[in-house]
């Protein structure tokens, strides 16, 4: 492997999250590399207040690694992310969520994989972690669990996300924007599908593990709720929904209807992924008459 000419940049999109921010560039300062690499961090902070900019600059001053601050002042998670691929460098770009943090050897993992299968980027696996244990119910729901796949399945569009990724630098120099701002949601599903429609292919990695917070706010039922009304009232926008994504959708709130009461008695684990997957349809229906049922960009709370 060429070591002279191999630098990530890591990029991190946030939004008032310090707490979640200072856990994961300490744990991004101390990634393993074994001389294959470089690395440096970007940090695209949505917030028109520059509300993350004091942690940054703080850690940047005493980091042996490179980490560069900049902002997006406009709230849109396509923009953010455009924001940090313009302030990165290198050949290489990963993508991480703020609320996440990665083991020790989660970018050397993503980077031996993109050289051993010879792609244009690779995925890896977000689990979920708890500080406070969670209701008996969330972890029999398995609702905060996340689809994973072997190492080295070619991921098609619908699996492409960029919470845990290695993507060449390549990929963004096509003029094109990376990332559609006209998408409050699945703006990355729509750059993976048009990438891989372009010819580049992505692989999965199972051992590049990145971890994601899990607080009690995201077990809160309201918050469960309004956070599917919002993905569904997303989907209409994005790739691939049309006609008969609509019929499923009222096929579904029809057939989830019925079947609730009956769900109810089985218990919550039960029970509450069906009312969600209820509002996630629900959600899409409203957004095609016109009804917007969450005008936040993002559910935080």
């Amino acid at each position: 492997m060429n070591t002279e000419t191999n630098h990530i940049s890591v990029c991190i999109c946030t939004y008032k999250r310090p707490e979640f921010l200072k856990r994961l560039i300490h744990d991004l300062i101390s990634q393993e590399t074994e001389g294959l690499f470089t690395y440096s961090i970007v940090v695209a902070d949505n917030d028109r207040l520059r509300s993350a900019e004091a942690l940054v600059t703080g850690f940047a001053a005493a980091s042996p690694v490179k980490i560069r601050y900049c902002v997006q002042p406009q709230q849109n998670i396509a923009l953010t992310r455009n924001k940090a691929i313009e302030n990165a460098e290198g050949n290489f770009i990963a993508f991480i969520d703020d609320d996440e943090f990665p083991a020790k050897d989660w970018l050397i993992t993503l980077y031996k994989t993109c050289k051993q299968y010879q792609v244009d980027g690779v995925l890896g696996p977000v689990k979920p972690y708890f500080e406070t244990p969670p209701p008996e119910w969330i972890i029999k729901s398995n609702l905060c669990e996340r689809a994973t796949y072997p190492t080295g399945l070619v991921i098609d569009w619908r699996k492409g996300r960029t919470g845990n990724v290695l993507l060449k630098s390549s990929l963004f120099t096509s003029g094109e924007l990376p990332f559609r701002p006209e998408f409050r949601n699945g703006e990355d599903q729509d750059f993976f599908q048009r990438k891989i429609e372009a010819g580049h292919v992505f692989v999965w990695c199972n051992e590049a593990v990145a971890h994601e917070f899990v607080p009690p706010i995201r077990w809160n039922r309201k918050f469960l709720l309004r956070r599917a009304l919002l993905r569904g009232s997303i989907e209409p926008k994005t790739v691939g929904f049309g006609p008969a994504s609509l019929f499923r959708s009222l096929a579904a709130v029809l057939a989830y209807s019925v079947a609730m009461p009956f769900a109810f008695l089985m218990g919550q684990h039960r029970f509450m992924p069906m009312l969600i997957s209820t509002c996630d349809h629900l959600g899409k229906l409203l957004a095609f008459v016109g009804v917007n049922p969450v005008k936040e960009q993002y559910v935080t709370e």
